[in-house]
């Protein structure tokens, strides 16, 4: 050879400090490290997973324990609802009973007394539970609540005017029970 050892290895070294500076003069990405720092992997994310799924199936769990107990609370609610309107009218049947066993030994106005303090209990019954009457007598017609039995021709009173109530109308707050049935006044026949 010429004298020279030959040295491959220089040109190598030559190359290796190279790219060492190269790597020192490129800035470090701090985010990039600490993404890899942070990046999850699988146990913490299967973990996340299946706590994820405990939630959920406890969710459903409560979910349907809502519904059970809501579903539960309405059958209550439809069957002992009456119970309390119940109660009341049992005391209006009682004096009924009372005034029907009184009925062979009390005079007329003692029986009368009784049958209007019944019906003062039943009306107060009514009325705690939000019942009240229709009576339109003199107002005008109104067929959302009234129901015309027939006309009559009427001088007394204005044309469509309720001249007669033949029966009562009840509401339950606000809400139509029955309509109040009524003789409604019409033009005066000439003649």
């Amino acid at each position: 050879m010429n004298g020279q050892p030959d040295r491959p290895d220089i040109e190598s070294d030559e190359e290796n400090i190279d790219a060492e500076q190269e790597a020192a003069e490129t800035p470090v990405d701090a985010e990039a490290i600490a993404e890899a720092e942070t990046t999850p992997t699988l146990e913490s994310l299967q973990a996340k997973a299946d706590e994820n799924w405990d939630r959920y199936l406890r969710a459903m769990a409560e979910a349907d324990n809502i519904r059970k107990r809501a579903t539960r609370d309405i059958e209550h609610a439809h069957k002992f609802a009456l119970e309390n309107f119940s109660k009341d009218l049992l005391a209006a049947k009682d004096s009924l009973e009372m005034g029907l066993a009184a009925a062979d030994t009390a005079d007329a106005e003692s029986l009368l007394a009784g049958s209007e303090a019944t019906l003062k209990l039943l009306a107060g019954s009514l009325e705690r539970f939000g019942i009240s009457e229709i009576d339109p007598e003199g107002e005008p017609f109104d067929p959302e609540r009234h129901e015309a039995m027939t006309m009559q021709p009427s001088a007394e009173v204005e044309p469509g005017s309720v001249l007669t109530v033949i029966q009562k109308g009840y509401v339950l707050n606000g809400r139509l029970l029955r309509p109040a049935r009524v003789i409604v006044a019409s033009e005066p026949a000439d003649g």
